[in-house]
């Protein structure tokens, strides 16, 4: 039975947005702070919401990564601007130590912007950390 799976919580790992070189693209990075490595990770990414009145939506993206190494970051996408008043999801799950690891990441509309930027040491530059 599926209530019968279990699916421990994430710790470690997050998701980090960042300006790419000063200029007006942003890229989605995955941060593994982990002592171990992480493999066979999907990252399902989309956008959704709501914007004078009218509904949106955006596809949904599969990132497959195969490994990522202990203390480090994995690119995931470029994400534009266009898209920062929906919230942008991404849903993380992989496997480590003989288990499945699951956890969405919502960014909430807006959130994403240079009012936010905080240091991100496993980065060494600015960026809007979610964890």
């Amino acid at each position: 039975m599926i209530r019968d799976i279990e699916i421990p919580p994430i710790k470690n790992v997050t998701v980090a947005i960042i300006r790419e070189d000063g200029g007006e693209d942003w890229k989605v990075m995955l941060i593994n702070a982990n002592d171990y490595e992480l493999s066979n990770t999907l990252v399902a990414s989309k956008g959704y919401g709501v914007k004078d009145g009218v509904e949106q939506k955006t596809s949904t993206l599969r990132h497959f990564l195969e490994n990522v190494p202990p203390h480090s970051v994995a690119p995931v996408e470029t994400i534009k601007p266009d898209v920062f008043h929906l919230n942008n999801e991404y849903w993380v799950s992989y496997y480590a130590q003989g288990k499945i690891f699951d956890k969405r990441f919502v960014f909430v509309p807006d959130s994403i912007c240079e009012e936010n930027l905080t240091f991100i040491k496993e980065l060494d530059m600015e960026g809007i950390l979610h964890s």
